[in-house]
């Protein structure tokens, strides 16, 4: 009999420390972890949406200097299984430095068409078949400079953000306003310089109406490139 009621207590005793143990485990014993949703990217010229700093990087979207791109070539996974994506920068002159086919130019390429014009490159001399995995991972906020000389507080180059309408007035303002002898009403915007594929082009503007009068519908939108010019007063005084 006493046998018989020490078994019963064993028993039940590793019931209990069974279910102790169970309720202290970090993790559902009865269903396997869930695996996180894979990255979409580009591969083989089809590409994904991401957003980039506010607005929405899509097939139409064409590479600019300072852009950063994900590149990978899915047969080299087979040679390396632990093969991860290549962070490449598109350089100040528009190129990358793709592994295999050296410095292409991209410049105004979207992904899509980077990523088929790169397989045919790799096909033809070094893949039977190559399948590139290309898509933007950070796009360069960064449209341009402009440029301030003469009678301001601060000047020199100013960058010029990418969808940013900065007229010519805010540029002298950001530049921390006219210095003690300048000649507000004689400022002129020259659009076209040297190095620039466009027509050169004057603007004179009268800042002492823009600025001070309030007509800033007499103020020009800046374009990268532009230099402001804001000459001195021929009387200092």
């Amino acid at each position: 009999m006493r046998r018989f009621l020490f078994c019963i207590v064993l028993g039940l005793a590793t019931l209990m420390g069974r279910a102790q143990v169970s309720s202290q485990l970090p993790f559902n014993t009865l269903q396997p972890p869930v695996a996180p949703p894979p990255v979409s990217g580009t591969i083989g010229g089809a590409a994904s949406s991401a957003v980039l700093g506010g607005y929405m990087a899509d097939a139409t979207y064409k590479l600019r200097p300072g852009d950063v791109v994900s590149f990978q070539i899915r047969e080299d996974l087979v040679w390396n299984p632990a093969d991860v994506p290549k962070n490449l920068i598109v350089s100040d002159s528009g190129e990358l430095d793709v592994p295999y086919l050296g410095r292409i130019l991209v410049a105004d390429k979207t992904c899509p068409q980077l990523a088929e014009e790169l397989k045919a490159a790799l096909e033809k001399d070094y893949y039977n078949k190559a399948t590139v995995v290309l898509s933007l991972n950070l796009a360069n906020r960064v449209a341009g400079r402009i440029y301030i000389q003469g009678q301001v507080r601060n000047p020199g180059p100013q960058d010029l953000q990418l969808n940013e309408n900065l007229t010519a007035g805010e540029a002298i303002l950001r530049a921390g306003g006219f210095a003690d002898f300048a000649n507000k009403s004689k400022v002129k915007v020259v659009r076209g310089s040297v190095g620039s594929h466009t027509e050169k082009k004057i603007f004179d503007l009268d800042m002492e109406q823009i600025l001070e009068k309030g007509k800033t519908e007499n103020d020009i939108i800046l374009q990268p490139g532009d230099f402001i010019i804001v000459p001195s007063r021929l009387v200092n005084f």
